[in-house]
C-alpha cells in the first residue's frame, strides 16, 4: 500500500512510504535535509510498522515540537488505526 502524508511542523513538505507485509519500505521525504532523510530511510527500511512508530514517536528537532522521524511515526500510528478499524 502507498501513502503520502502531509507533515506538520517540520520542513519537509511531503511525506511518502509503502506498507508492505507489515513492513515499512521505500521512504521518501520531499523538502528538508536530504541527508538526514536518506539516513533515517535506510534505518527504518524493512522495519516492521508498529516498531518504527515506537521508535521514531516524540523525537524533536531544535525547537520544534516534532521531527522528520516523528512525523513518520505519526504517519505510521494513521495508517495503523485505519487499517485496524477495519
Amino acid at each position: 500500500m502507498h501513502i503520502t502524508y502531509q507533515p506538520k511542523g517540520i520542513c519537509a513538505s511531503k511525506l511518502e512510504f509503502d506498507i508492505e507485509n507489515g513492513a515499512v519500505k521505500n521512504i521518501h521525504f520531499l523538502g528538508g535535509c536530504d541527508g538526514n532523510h536518506k539516513g533515517l530511510a535506510a534505518l527504518a527500511e524493512g522495519m516492521p510498522v508498529e516498531e518504527a512508530a515506537r521508535r521514531l514517536r516524540g523525537i524533536t528537532c531544535g525547537p520544534r515540537k516534532s521531527s522528520c522521524p516523528d512525523q513518520l511515526a505519526v504517519a505510521l500510528e494513521e495508517y495503523l488505526q485505519n487499517n485496524n478499524a477495519k
